[in-house]
């Protein structure tokens, strides 16, 4: 059995360089931070950009939406971290967090916490309702922190992608990570949670060019997506769909079966190096955050039975 995939472009933009994109769950909008120091959203019905603002004259390479408080919350090369209104793009905050470039910011599904990452090889947490102290920092990366993301089935741990050629596991109660998965040759730049069938897998993408599948609790990877020609930058499973999705700055987007880890398409946008993927659960749109734009796309896919 294999999925006979289909892939329709809804919308596309030209823009500078787009280091994240992010989805409001309930508008039609996608958040996009870009190299320029700007982010914007975007009406995807529309077409049209809502609201945008300067942040700083650095590039912001993670934004996300707070939406239970019409928050978004932006990191930035000069390690800080800045928080809108984004009803009135009136700055509620600024938080000196990092001494060095913020690569990732997530936000819990639940509590009122944020998640930092940065090139000083640390990861903080944040307590909003606390004026954004630091309630907590986990150390144990040995080079820059390039991404982290929340397990989806147990919202107490998450998971961090490094330079220093690992992924490791954490929990939010303990400073010290509670393991480390090694077996990429170069470093990674991507993590994401994936659950294929019914057990909770680990994608990560590395400067390797290749996006590894982990069974995480038993520390062992299960399969090496082999494919692309330049390093992996974000990766992920479709949340309505059995495709793992994979970005890369060889200017391609390719999607696999999370089956049978089969190459089912490859795509090149001719939009440059391919840098970040949005996605919300329940929707087929799926948006790419390229050198010079993005795209957004509608996946649907029905199965075939080979006989």
């Amino acid at each position: 059995m294999s999925l006979a995939l289909e892939i329709e472009s809804i919308f596309s933009q030209e823009s500078e360089r787009v280091k994240s994109v992010d989805f409001h769950p309930t508008e039609p909008w996608i958040l996009a931070s870009l190299h320029s120091g700007t982010v914007s959203i975007w009406n995807y019905q529309t077409k049209a950009i809502e609201k945008s603002i300067k942040v700083t004259e650095s590039p912001v390479r993670s934004a996300k939406f707070i939406a239970r408080n019409h928050w978004i919350v932006v990191g930035s090369d000069v390690g800080h971290i800045y928080i809108y209104n984004y009803d009135t793009m009136e700055k509620i905050k600024e938080v000196e967090a990092h001494s060095d470039f913020i690569r990732s910011v997530v936000v819990h599904p639940t509590l009122p916490y944020l998640l930092s990452a940065s090139d000083d090889k640390l990861i903080k947490l944040w307590d909003w309702e606390n004026d954004w102290i630091c309630t907590r920092v986990f150390e144990g990366h040995d080079h820059y922190v390039m991404d982290v993301t929340i397990n989806p089935m147990d919202v107490n741990v998450f998971a961090s992608a490094s330079l220093d050629n690992t992924a490791k596991i954490w929990n939010f109660d303990s400073s010290e990570p509670k393991l480390t998965l090694e077996q990429h040759l170069k470093g990674l730049n991507c993590v994401n949670y994936s659950v294929i069938g019914n057990k909770s897998y680990l994608l990560t993408g590395s400067d390797d060019f290749t996006t590894k599948v982990w069974d995480y609790e038993n520390q062992t990877c299960v399969q090496a997506l082999e494919g692309h020609t330049n390093n992996v930058t974000a990766v992920c499973v479709h949340p309505e769909l059995p495709i793992i999705i994979t970005c890369s700055e060889d200017q391609t987007v390719r999607f696999w079966d999370s089956a049978s880890y089969r190459l089912e398409k490859t795509v090149n946008y001719d939009l440059g190096r391919v840098w970040t993927i949005g996605y919300v659960k329940g929707s087929l749109q799926v948006v790419f955050g390229c050198d010079k734009g993005l795209v957004m796309v509608k996946l649907s896919g029905s199965e075939i039975i080979h006989t």
